[in-house]
């Protein structure tokens, strides 16, 4: 049995890490790896936390992230662990649609677009240009009284950008993305670069060009070894996103744990953290003078009740809707035109339950058998908590049917490969999401040592998992050098 002897400083390990997601694994890479210095325990007896790939038959799929983008950090970390070789790279030209009046409509993606666009009429189209250029009419007292002195999403980009963009791109975006309702969602914790731009210029061209001025940093010289991406390209590998976090759990090698439960955490007298896990050959005590929680907010919550309530009702107060990743797959002959695209989101109140639909088979060619079109459906979110109730089979009745109405030219049935219900999907930065960043901060304060890495903070994309890792990893080690 693994133990830590607590009467012995030099059996402590510098740095528990709870969680083996991409956070907690990249934050495991970035620190110090050597034996009996970290340890990262997952309960699951896989790594990659909602990174699912799988495979049958010819067909390759995703059921939690598809892609990523390709940001430098975790480009970075891409080529550390030896996958440049795998890295695989969706063209950025790829079209997306949003589904509108019955109808398949490309998402503007350029100015000369937004002029063509039908999605948007004459007059939606002026409203967004007044006020991208500044025009915009001051916040409502009302509405940011109700709300706390907050914008919603909904609020926030009606405002700036007038109700058609906001209910044919914002929304729809927001749903497909976040799962999350714009009429909940607070603007700058959701949004809070774009906020941030408006606040310095007045309107959002003009506080773009600010930012890119007032961000402007010497060029650091290229890391030859890492690839040249352009701006708009998404990312995977030839064998799914799951083969990241197999690499850096590879590197760990006896620093990582699987089916460790953690059943207790206590401070002690010496400034350290006693963890009382359940593993699978018995009961297990580790001491660490750092711990890092890499956990989704609701387990950190449960976990951290004993040493501060005020942490962990804080961290219950995030919300996570329900979301079912449903996977399909549909004869080529059996669409209405050529399937070439990233894929399309579907607004609310257009007679379409699912919140969008990625054509995967097109994203990343070669994930398919010859003849056929795979296609990754997302469905509930926190505008449709019912989709929590509903079994499989009713789940795929419901997206077939969307499909049939919104890309099939003949009902034909699918191949189903997965229907993945995902009963606390994404953590909402709902109104107030701020202020309960602000509450958490203070109430670590206490606990010196404990700190969170997740992504219920201020991304889930993967990127930003990653950076977010590096800075936690930061801070930890400038503690343990104090210490």
């Amino acid at each position: 049995m693994l133990s830590t002897d607590t009467a012995n400083p030099s059996t402590v390990l510098d740095s528990l890490i709870v969680g083996a997601g991409i956070s907690g694994l990249s934050l495991a890479r970035a620190l110090d790896s050597s034996p009996g210095k970290i340890l990262v325990a997952e309960s699951q007896s896989r790594v990659g936390g909602r990174i699912v790939t799988a495979s049958e038959g010819g067909f390759l799929w995703e059921e939690g992230p598809n892609s990523f983008l390709p940001t430098p950090a975790l480009m970075k970390l891409v080529v550390d662990v030896g996958l440049k070789d795998e890295l695989v790279l969706a063209d950025r030209r790829l079209p997306r649609y949003v589904y509108w009046n019955g109808q398949l409509m490309p998402v503007p993606m350029s100015p000369p677009a937004m002029v063509a666009s039908q999605l948007l009429s004459f007059k939606g189209k002026l409203r967004a240009l007044f006020g991208a250029l500044g025009f915009v009419p001051p916040a409502m007292a009302f509405d940011l009284n109700s709300s706390g002195g907050e914008e919603t999403v909904a609020q926030f980009f009606g405002r700036h950008l007038g109700r058609e963009v906001k209910d044919r791109l914002v929304a729809p975006f927001v749903s497909g993305t976040f799962a999350g309702d714009p009429d909940k969602l607070s603007a700058a914790g959701a949004f809070g670069r774009v906020v941030r731009m408006a606040e310095i210029g007045g309107g959002l061209l003009a506080g773009a060009i600010l930012s890119r001025k007032q961000n402007k940093k010497p060029q650091e010289p290229l890391d030859p070894r890492i690839p040249k991406t352009q701006r708009g390209e998404l990312g995977s590998f030839r064998e799914g996103l799951d083969v990241l976090p197999k690499a850096i759990a590879a590197e760990l090698g006896d620093a990582l744990k699987l089916e460790w439960h953690l059943i207790g955490l206590r401070s002690t007298e010496r400034q350290t953290y006693l963890a009382e896990f359940s593993t699978p050959s018995g009961p297990t005590r580790i001491e660490s003078r750092t711990v890092v929680m890499a956990t989704p907010s609701y387990v950190s919550a449960d976990l951290l009740e004993p040493l501060n309530s005020e942490l962990s009702e804080e961290l219950r107060g995030f919300p996570y809707p329900s979301v079912a990743c449903v996977v399909l797959a549909y004869p080529a002959e059996a669409f209405s035109g050529d399937l070439n695209g990233f894929g399309n989101l579907i607004p609310r109140g257009q007679g379409i339950r699912t919140l969008g639909t990625i054509w995967s088979s097109s994203l990343f060619p070669g994930r398919t058998p010859k003849g056929w079109h795979l296609l990754i459906n997302f469905i509930g979110g926190a505008t449709d908590p019912e989709i929590a109730n509903l079994n499989s089979e009713q789940i795929v009745d419901i997206v077939h049917g969307d499909i049939l109405t919104t890309l099939l030219r003949q009902d034909v049935k699918p191949k189903v490969l997965a229907v993945h219900l995902w009963k606390r999907a994404i953590p909402q930065y709902n109104l107030g999401h701020l202020q309960r960043l602000e509450n958490i901060d203070r109430a670590l304060a206490n606990l010196p040592g404990l700190y969170l890495c997740s992504n219920f903070s201020d991304s889930v994309a993967l990127g930003e998992c990653v950076r977010r890792a590096g800075e936690v990893a930061a801070t930890v080690r400038q503690y343990l050098e104090r210490g």
